[in-house]
Order: structure tokens, then sequence, then C-alpha cells
């Protein structure tokens, strides 16, 4: 599938890290792959002038970079800067808005704004290229997480980009969503009644979903310093994650038919308030220890942090859907900096058999598991028991792969490929609707409203452990373990 009529993808941020990371490497593997039009413009909107020469050196450089040596060619690199342009905007200055207007072309349907930047400039953005007249009614707007840091400024901000842009307009993108393993998990629930039969509170004892990281805040310490574990990672990705995994089946492939149960899922989560907070709810904030082998510093001790910074680098929660499916199945999700090693996993474990005949079969030790890969590695393995070659009926567990033959002869494309792609050709399937993002704020709201009164540092951890020794405790008390080595 590739994309047929000419299109203009106007990159607010256009040099910060997220464009170089991921957005324009995504662009140029989109081209790469025969995916885009001949006709196209990739406008990186800048704060600074730059030369054309200057610009596109540091586009080059990203490129090797951030993508395998393989992947970049100099014959491709070459068409390839016929899409890109810079572009400078003062957003305190309208008129290099107007100047923009004179960059683009005024016959192209497919326009596209993306704006990789902190959401405390969406309103002035919008507003700007509103005056402009740059918004037509085939625009789109692409909206970074987090939007606002709490429910009442994400009301402000949705309600400001709304003035300009109608819903379906607007795309806010969460890029866990567009990784293969998260739609096959849908493919796998939903094209084969073995397991969806299952997928419930009858057959599955609980569910981890873990985002860890092994890299510090790096460069991004003055902005993480601001926003925090709760809002950076789990307030969107880890509960989109958690509504794929637990949504009922759609009506169709549609949309809003998918989004519709995703929401469904965001209002039957059992509120955490008050004391509970301290029973199912851990933060944690990393100490000096060692990550790859070198001593790293504490995150009070980084650059750019404050020097008695209360800002939570891991969070562990026990969440709760109050619905006939999920009755007492318990979803334990955790996402921190600093840990042991850079992984995303959903782990589905199942209720351990009644009795087993097998006298060396450790019935909580080998339960079977549902193990979905996002990162580093992508993929699915199913974990079973089987009977150890030889004399006796010894019992032992293994690993069924689930993925197909050719999974690592075939190039798994990024997260962002997918979703730049679905937003130039509409398709608003992995992206959040509004009422999608308020749910989730309406029920991180509290839990941050308690922290922010109680004035207290998290619970300190080692570089390079799992984190505190309060989120081993959040399962413990319930007679399980994290998965950390699965």
């Amino acid at each position: 599938m590739h994309i047929d009529a000419p299109f203009e993808l106007i990159l607010f941020g256009g040099l910060g890290d997220l464009s170089q990371r991921k957005l324009l490497p995504a662009m140029y593997m989109l081209f790469c792959d025969g995916r885009l039009p001949e006709t196209g413009k990739i406008v990186a909107i800048t704060r600074r002038e730059l030369v054309r020469e200057d610009f596109l050196q540091q586009v080059r450089q990203a490129l090797r970079q951030h993508l395998e040596a393989r992947y970049f060619d100099e014959g491709s690199w070459n068409q390839f800067v016929e899409y890109l342009i810079c572009h400078t905007i003062d957003l305190g200055d309208p008129g290099t808005f107007v100047q923009l207007e004179q960059a683009l072309n005024k016959q192209c349907q497919n326009r596209v704004f993306y704006l990789a930047t902190g959401s405390d400039l969406y309103t002035d953005i919008c507003a700007g290229l509103h005056g402009s007249g740059l918004i037509h009614e085939h625009a789109k707007v692409v909206l970074e997480k987090p939007i606002g840091h709490d429910f009442e400024s994400a009301t402000q901000i949705n309600n400001a980009v709304a003035e300009y842009f109608a819903e379906s307009q607007i795309y806010r993108i969460d890029h866990y969503l567009g990784k293969e393993t998260v739609q096959n998990l849908m493919v796998l629930r939903f094209a084969n009644s073995l397991f969806e039969h299952q997928w419930n509170h009858k057959y599955i004892d609980h569910i981890q979903i873990t985002i860890s990281e092994s890299l510090g805040v790096e460069k991004r310490a003055g902005f993480y310093d601001h926003v925090g574990a709760m809002r950076d990672m789990f307030q969107n990705h880890l509960l989109q994650l958690l509504c794929i995994t637990a949504m009922e089946p759609p009506a169709s492939l549609e949309s809003d038919a998918i989004r519709d149960e995703k929401v469904k899922v965001l209002r039957s989560l059992k509120a955490i308030t008050g004391e509970a907070i301290n029973d199912k709810v851990v933060r944690g904030q990393y100490d000096a220890g060692v990550a790859d082998g070198k001593p790293v510093p504490r995150y009070r001790d980084e650059p750019d942090v404050a020097v008695k910074s209360q800002t939570e680098t891991f969070v562990a929660v026990k969440v709760e859907i109050e619905n006939w499916r999920w009755a007492g199945v318990p979803f334990y999700l955790r996402t921190g900096k600093r840990l042991a090693e850079r992984a995303c996993e959903i782990v589905v474990h199942f209720k351990e058999i009644p009795h087993s005949i097998f006298p060396l079969q450790h019935k909580n030790t080998m339960a079977n598991k549902l193990v979905f890969r996002l990162q580093p590695d992508e993929g699915i393995r199913l974990m079973l028991c089987e009977k150890k070659i030889g004399p006796g009926m010894s019992v032992r567990p293994m690993n069924l792969s689930l993925n197909p033959a050719d999974h690592k002869k075939t190039r798994v494309p990024e997260a962002y490929e997918r979703l730049l792609f679905d937003v130039l050709v509409s398709n608003a399937t992995l992206f959040l609707r509004d009422d999608e993002l308020m749910e989730a704020w309406r029920w991180v709201d509290p839990i941050l409203t308690f922290w922010n009164d109680l004035e207290q540092r998290p619970e300190p951890y080692t570089s390079g452990s799992w984190g505190p020794a309060a989120a081993t405790l959040l399962l413990a008390k319930d007679g399980r373990l994290w998965d950390e080595n699965s």
C-alpha cells in the first residue's frame, strides 16, 4: 500500500530530538519502501534560521545515527532531499506563519501539521496556523504526548485545538500502538477462538505490563523533571497497552469501533484514591548505581534536575477492572528509568492447574504464560510444559515461539513509520480520541494530587536494579512475583 496523492508534512520541532530520532528516519524509510508519492514536502519548522546546506547535513547526520547502516543509501538520500524544506517560525511573530503559507502548495489536500513540541505550545501554534489561513477542511494535526499535565490542563488544550480542528482532523499519537506486536495481540485474540475463549477471569490469574528503560533522563532532564514517569509513560503508554489487552471484541476494525471499546476499559478502572494509593501505587527515584558496567549518578545529581527533586522515575500500580470479564484479575503495571534492562512486555499469566499428577511439576513456576515482547526485539512466546527426554515422567517448561519462520529475515517497520503513514492516509484507528485522553487523565489525577500534597521524596532504588523494594512487595503480598527473566 502506498500514497498516490501529493502530501505536505509540516514538522513543528522539526530538528528536535523526536524528529531526528524517529520522525525523519521514519519518513526516509517510507520513501525507501516506495510508499510515498513522487510529489511531496517535508517542512521542518525551526526557531533559528539555517542555510539549506547546514539543514540537510543535520538531517543526513540524524539518519546515519539513528538508522542501521544497511538502510542508508546515498542514492536514496539524494532523491529524498527533494522532499525536505526548512522554515523558521517565531511564535511571537504572525508574519512568519504567512511566509510558511507561501512555501506550501495551496492545491495540496493532504496537509499534516505534526506538533513535536511541548503541549504548552499547541494553542499558540494552532492559532498561528488559523490566522494565516493554513488550516483547510482536509488538514490534519498530530499531537504528541503528554497532552497537558493533569485533567484540567488537558481539557484546556483539547478545547483550544478543537477551536481550529474538528475531532476527525486531530490525531493524538501514542507510538506504542504502532508496534507490530501490539497489533498482533489483537489478531491473536480476535482471530483465534482458542485464545479469546480463555481471555477472562476463569482462566487468567493476572497480567503484567512492563516498560523498562536502562537509560536515565539523558538530555531530557529539563523536561522530565516537570513531568515524571506517571505523566511521561504511565498515563499514556501503559494505559493504552492495558486497553488493547483488556478490551472487548470490537464490532469491526473501524477506528471508532476499536476506540469505543478502549474507552469502556478506562471507564471500568477501579478508582485509586486516598489511603488506597499507598497500598496499590509505588513511586521511586533512581539512586547512584551501575548501568552497562559503568557507574552512573543518582537522579538528583543529573544536570538540570532540581537538587531536592521529588519527581518519580519509577511507577508501579496494581490496577483492577470492574467488569464481568476481568473481575478479580489484577493488572500489574510498571515503568521506570535506570532499570536492569530495556524492555517492554505484556505477560499473561494463566491460572495454574488444580492438581498435578507429575511429582516434579511445580504448579506455580510452571503455569502457562503468553508473553508479548514489544522491545527491544518484538515477538510472541507461549510458555508450556513438556516431558523431559529420558526415563520417567519429568516435566520441564518450554517456549513455543509464535513468530513466523521468516520473522528475523523481514524488517519490522518502526512504530512511527506505520503511524505517520496512517495519518497520511487518514486512518485514525491507532490514535487516541478525545474521550480516551480525558478518561485516562481522570483516573490518574487523584494519584498525582495525592503525591503533590504529600511532599515526600519517592522511594530510592539503585540504578541497574528492577526498582524499589516496595514494587516487589506490591506483588509479594498477593503471593506473586514480577516477571524479570521472561
